[in-house]
């Protein structure tokens, strides 16, 4: 096999049609229902690498024709346009089980706008050259604009990973280049992280690597992309407080996941969300909570 856009695109095409838990496709249907403007909603994340439901929060980003379908509120559509993605939190009834997701809104020609290799930014394009799954498109050209947005995320996570690192070996560089994209954001996991996401997945990043082996390397200051990155998460941050319900308790959660940090929050930091982000982040910075 060649390495063409045909090759690649139908690699993300298989990918992207993988099976999913009934949990998920639950959930998706029900964030069908909340945005009726959805074009396509993907899932990603430790749902599709065997964890199961009830232990995490399920990802999902979910794919609007146009900013009108991300909110009837004008200020959650500049919102979105000037700091995107805006993430929600959601609940649904399945089985007798209650599921629980976070997930990203956002037009799909802006979510295909971060893929590109013009974008410094890893954070859209790094989350998707990882395993996801195209739980509902609207029709087949949806489906298709999806795909394309895909490919070109593998891409640009490629090629921006082959200029951090002389290793030959395929798996060794997608994990060079997420433990690059990890330091541009705040994160709680540990160190290891990228490589236990390349390993739960070889055969996929070792064939995207085979179709992605003549994409040219691109090499930028990484010191600068920690910096805007970093600037970027906590913006994002700040506009998630306003929109995601129990976000504080999510946000202890998962570090105390991650880390093995304790952390207890006041009745006073949960309705404060903001300043208490604010005024714990020197302590978790500190005692490496997050990165």
């Amino acid at each position: 096999m060649t390495t063409t856009p045909e090759n690649m695109k139908e690699f993300c095409k298989a990918s992207l049609a993988r099976d999913v838990p009934p949990e998920l496709k639950a959930m998706a249907d029900a964030l069908r229902q909340r945005h009726q403007g959805a074009v396509a909603i993907l899932a990603y994340g430790s749902c599709l690498r065997g964890i199961a439901a009830a232990d995490t929060l399920m990802d999902f980003y979910v794919l609007t024709e146009n900013f009108s379908g991300v909110s009837p509120n004008i200020i959650s559509r500049v919102a979105c346009c000037l700091v995107p993605p805006n993430v929600y939190y959601a609940e649904s009834e399945f089985a007798g089980q209650r599921l629980r997701a976070k997930y990203a809104l956002l037009p799909l020609r802006l979510f295909a706008k971060w893929m590109t290799r013009e974008t410094s930014n890893p954070y859209f394009w790094a989350r998707f050259a990882q395993p996801s799954a195209l739980v509902y498109a609207r029709d087949d050209k949806t489906e298709d604009d999806v795909v394309a947005s895909i490919s070109a995320a593998l891409r640009t996570s490629f090629a921006n990973a082959k200029a951090l690192t002389t290793e030959t070996d395929a798996l060794a560089i997608w994990t060079a280049g997420f433990n690059a994209t990890y330091q541009s954001e705040f994160r709680s996991e540990k160190t290891n992280r990228a490589a236990g996401i390349v390993s739960s997945a070889p055969d996929y990043y070792r064939e995207a690597a085979r179709l992605l082996s003549s994409e040219t390397p691109i090499h930028a200051s990484q010191t600068l992309r920690r910096l805007t990155g970093k600037g970027w998460s906590i913006l994002r941050l700040i506009k998630a407080a306003f929109t995601f319900q129990g976000g504080a308790d999510y946000i202890v959660w998962k570090i105390e996941r991650h880390s093995g940090e304790k952390i207890i929050l006041t009745e006073w930091q949960r309705r404060h969300p903001i300043i208490a982000g604010l005024l714990l982040l020197p302590a978790l910075l500190r005692k490496g909570a997050i990165r």
